[in-house]
Formats: C-alpha cells, structure tokens, sequence
C-alpha cells in the first residue's frame, strides 16, 4: 500500500474517506438514478457507474441551478450521494449545492495529482485541513 498527500484548497468544508470514481467530463447529477447514484447520461464517461458514498474526481458541474440542486438533493434524501467532490473548475451552481447539502468539496489540487488519481484509489479527502491523501493499493 502506497499513500501520497496533495494540497489543496476548501470549497466546501468536512471529511470524507471513500473509493475515487474519476471522470474527464463535467457532471449534471440530475442525471442519476436518485435510487442507485448510477450516472445515466447517455454517452457520459460514467455511464452505468455508481457514485453514491464514492469521493468524485472531475472537472466541475454543468447544468442549471435547479437541476443541478434537484439532483443532489434527491441523491441525498435516497442516501446515495458521494461522499465527496474533488474539481479542477468551480461554478456556482455546484459550489452552492456542496455547501447547502454538505458535501466537502476542494480544488487546485496538486497538478500531479489529476495523472495519479484512477478509479478505485481510496482518498481521504480532508476539507478543512487542504488536503487529499490517495492511497494505492
């Protein structure tokens, strides 16, 4: 087992230690099974996976303010929200929900990080203290 830590800055603040599920592409959570976490967008790098209780690594939100709270909030009421948000990009819209639904969230991690992380490294991702521990196994 091999650990490395990465700086970081908080967006949002908490704890979380959970299995990375990593995407290229931004995400609209209202496209997900609120029931499962399962991503269901059609043609999305995370098409069929499951992000609940997973600390999701991936460029940053899309979608409208209302969809994008809505999905969340229903991943949230059905336990199947991630445990975590990791961005290169922040926007508004998925800043204030990771806020409102505390969800700790942090970005301008390390560069190094972004070509070290896969699916399946377990993170520790600890908000307040700026830092992202990814742990090989």
């Amino acid at each position: 087992m091999r650990e490395r830590v990465f700086g970081c800055r908080k967006i949002s603040p908490g704890l979380a230690a959970a299995e990375a599920v990593c995407s290229k592409e931004e995400i609209l959570f209202y496209h997900a099974d609120f029931e499962s976490g399962v991503i269901t967008e059609k043609g999305h790098d995370l098409e069929g996976k499951s992000i609940a209780g997973k600390i999701v690594v991936f460029p940053g939100g899309k979608g409208s303010s209302v969809v994008q709270a809505d999905g969340l909030y229903n991943l949230v009421q059905n336990d199947c929200a991630p445990a975590g948000f990791i961005v290169r990009f922040l926007d508004t819209v998925l800043v204030s929900t990771a806020v409102v639904m505390e969800i700790p969230m942090v970005w301008k991690v390390d560069d190094s990080f972004w070509t070290e992380v896969r699916d399946g490294d377990m993170i520790k991702l600890d908000a307040d203290n700026e830092s992202v521990t990814v742990i090989k196994q």
